[in-house]
């Protein structure tokens, strides 16, 4: 095969694997704190691995793990004990672990003695780095050898990479310990019931200049990452459900969600939302634009940073490399040691289809909840979307045929360049792939949302012809995509359209996105929903994305088969934009059963096996965690089953409340909305809205489909 989604290929880190993150620094490690180059560990800075081994080691024996836990995304902390002492049932030396990361790794190591006689040991801690790229970590490729770290004449353990991107390096910092290269050793005597503790410091160095860290000794809630954290979640709407679950949920998703922002230099003010821990912490364009559109009612400025982001980076020129298109939007940025394993070559790589129409979407929702930045700022957008619409109907429109859809420029791009990425993710019932260039259904519900946008923001612009040209382009659009992906033998719609314009019949997912997009039919949506909700598509715990009854089902691979907690939220969302309540509520109660099964955070997917042959949702082992869209997913199902629809250029809100019973009263206090900050408050047939301004009337019925 000439080319694969390298996604796929991930390696599960080991049972019990601890990750955390900040910004686009991340560190992996095994439960008890070690890191190993044998497995997808590391301390990670720039996409690069700078610490490829860190291995503890008392008289010679690695750390029994006991507890780790994560109490900020940013902070592990791991307890442990030595090795077992001749003669004694239990060892009376305990160990701890608190490892903070920023741009470098923090690391305070302390042992215990909890004998009544004193104890001395011997503590060595193994370090090497091997500066390998994410892809190669990721892929198990990472085999050259180690750096050596050596001792310079400030006693710190020093390595440098000649190849990196900026000379990177690393610098080891440990006061009083003997340096044994590459190894830091401590002879350590304990009196009885006393402790010892060690402070280990790993800078990343920049052309030869150590990157700024907080000052040593810093108290945690004075750290960088702890201010920013804790400036996020005051920001926050805060969230009371009479369902604890549920409200534990939405609180560990406002925390990953705040731990995976990153911040361009150049403007430290724009943040932006990486796709996930730990593969996928750079911006990617689908993933940060559904993440940005799920989370509007929570921080809006996430989906202005997006916009403008993207918009710098929108293509200009033409090159089949990377896939560069003028109007196109990127579908990933790397900054790697060696970017030349990037997809297509560079560090930005534009291989998606989807991208595209969905900056043009996000903008028209921006402009419906009142958050469009500064004059200036907007019309920068709307000449990127105008950008972006050209891009639609030139490359986008490969053939002329009406419809958008792909086909890799080159021979070691993406071969699908869906959300369903992998290079098997799109085939017929049979099993059989589908060969490009495709056309997928969604795609063109992302098309026909980005016209309606388009048009909305024409037309709040006094730009009447604009908007009336716009929603010419949405009719005729729809009234295409339902005649020719509509499937009536099957009831369903096709999930592609083929090289030779056949429509690839597998039940999938995907025709969720088109109900959420508003581009079907009504008198076809009844079919849809009830396909969706079918035993062969719906597991109990969320929506599978391929039915179990296609020929490429598997519950336990990556697209064809297994459930993606985003992908279900989408579905939820036009079950109940097409009236479908009931059916968006056992989605949405699904979801959250599972979530509460992962300990309050969705992961980035899970096995599709159904809820009545296993108890608990099956974990798809390389999955990310926290993960962009599946951590803004839960925000996505409370905002259909509130039905709360903005539309601030015609000054009106749609607020109908359909919630299930079990989850009790819910009440939200600070949401952005139109510049000011309401109350939501929503018991039994009561609904209530405090702050609103006064231009905006508010509706207690659905909008539905055809006004949405």
């Amino acid at each position: 095969m000439t080319g694969w989604n390298t996604d796929t290929l991930a390696q599960p880190a080991g049972a019990g694997a601890i990750t955390i993150v900040e910004g686009s620094s991340f560190c992996v490690s095994h439960a008890n704190g070690d890191i190993v180059p044998e497995l997808p560990h590391g301390m990670f800075f720039r996409d690069t691995r700078l610490v490829s081994r860190s291995t503890l080691l008392i008289d010679g024996a690695p750390i029994e793990p006991l507890s780790a836990m994560t109490p900020e995304p940013f902070r592990a902390l791991v307890v442990g004990r030595a090795g077992h002492l001749p003669g004694r049932a239990d060892t009376p030396l305990t160990v701890e672990r608190d490892r903070r990361i920023d741009c470098g790794l923090r690391e305070e190591i302390t042992i215990r003695n909890y004998s009544r006689v004193p104890m001395t040991c011997r503590v060595e801690l193994a370090l090497e780095a091997d500066f390998a790229d994410i892809f190669e970590v990721k892929e198990e490729r990472a085999g050259g050898a180690a750096h050596p770290l050596a001792a310079g004449p400030d006693g710190r353990l020093r390595a440098e990479s000649a190849n990196a991107p900026d000379r990177l390096g690393v610098v080891v910092t440990a006061a009083e310990a003997s340096v044994d290269a590459p190894r830091l050793v401590f002879e350590v005597g304990l009196p009885p019931h006393g402790s010892w503790t060690q402070r280990i410091t790993i800078t990343p160095t920049l052309h030869g200049e150590e990157v700024e860290l907080d000052p040593v000794g810093a108290p945690l809630h004075e750290s960088s990452p702890a201010r920013r954290l804790t400036q996020w979640q005051s920001s926050m709407w805060v969230p009371t459900f009479g369902d604890d679950d549920v409200e534990r949920i939405m609180l560990q998703s406002q925390r990953d969600l705040g731990s995976l922002r990153i911040f361009d230099p150049r403007h430290p003010e724009r943040a932006v939302v990486a796709a996930g821990v730990p593969w996928f912490m750079a911006l990617f364009g689908r993933d940060s634009l559904l993440a940005s559109y799920m989370t509007l009612g929570l921080d809006p400025t996430l989906a202005v940073g997006t916009l403008q982001t993207l918009a710098e980076l929108q293509g200009s020129k033409s090159d089949p490399a990377s896939e560069e298109q003028p109007g196109r939007i990127l579908h990933e940025v790397r900054l790697g040691a060696t970017t030349n394993l990037a997809l297509g070559g560079e560090s930005v790589y534009y291989g998606s289809i989807d991208a595209t129409p969905l900056f043009v979407f996000l903008l028209g929702e921006l402009a419906a909840w009142g958050a469009l930045p500064d004059d200036d700022d907007t019309e920068e957008l709307i000449a990127a979307a105008d950008r972006a619409l050209e891009w639609i109907e030139r490359d986008g429109d490969r053939d002329g045929d009406g419809f958008v859809e792909y086909a890799r420029l080159n021979d070691f791009g993406l071969i699908n360049q869906g959300w369903k990425d992998s290079w098997d993710g799109i085939n017929f019932a049979d099993g059989t792939l589908a060969t490009a260039p495709i056309a997928l259904c969604e795609v063109q519900g992302y098309v026909y949302a980005a016209y309606r946008a388009r048009a909305t923001i024409a037309a709040a612009r006094g730009d009447d012809a604009g908007s009336d040209r716009w929603n010419a382009k949405a009719t005729e659009l729809k009234a295409r995509f339902n005649e020719r992906f509509w499937i009536p033998e099957r009831r369903c719609f096709a999930v592609a359209l083929d090289r030779d314009k056949r429509p690839v019949d597998a039940c999938t997912s995907n025709m969720g996105h088109c109900l959420w997009s508003g581009i079907v039919d009504d008198d076809k949506a009844a079919a849809v929903a009830e396909l969706l909700l079918s035993d062969t598509m719906f597991t109990g715990w969320g929506v599978r994305t391929l039915a179990s009854d296609m020929g490429a089902y598997n519950p336990a691979s990556y697209h064809n088969g297994s459930v993606w907690p985003h992908d279900s939220a989408i579905v939820a969302a036009g079950l109940m934009r097409y009236g479908f309540v009931e059916e968006a509520h056992r989605v949405i109660v699904g979801l959250l059963d599972a979530a509460t099964h992962f300990g309050g955070r969705l992961p980035e997917l899970f096995c599709g096996f159904d809820r009545g042959q296993y108890a608990e949702p099956v974990v798809y082992p390389a999955s990310c965690s926290p993960q962009a869209w599946a951590a803004a997913a839960p925000f996505l199902l409370l905002r259909s089953m509130l039905r709360l629809d903005p539309s601030v250029p015609t000054g009106e809100l749609w607020l109908a409340p359909a919630i299930p019973p079990e989850f009790g009263d819910v009440h939200l206090v600070n949401v952005p909305f139109a510049g000011t900050r309401v109350s939501l408050d929503f018991g039994g047939d009561d609904t209530s809205v405090t702050g609103l301004p006064d231009h905006i009337t508010l509706h207690t019925a659905p909008r539905g489909p055809s006004r949405a």
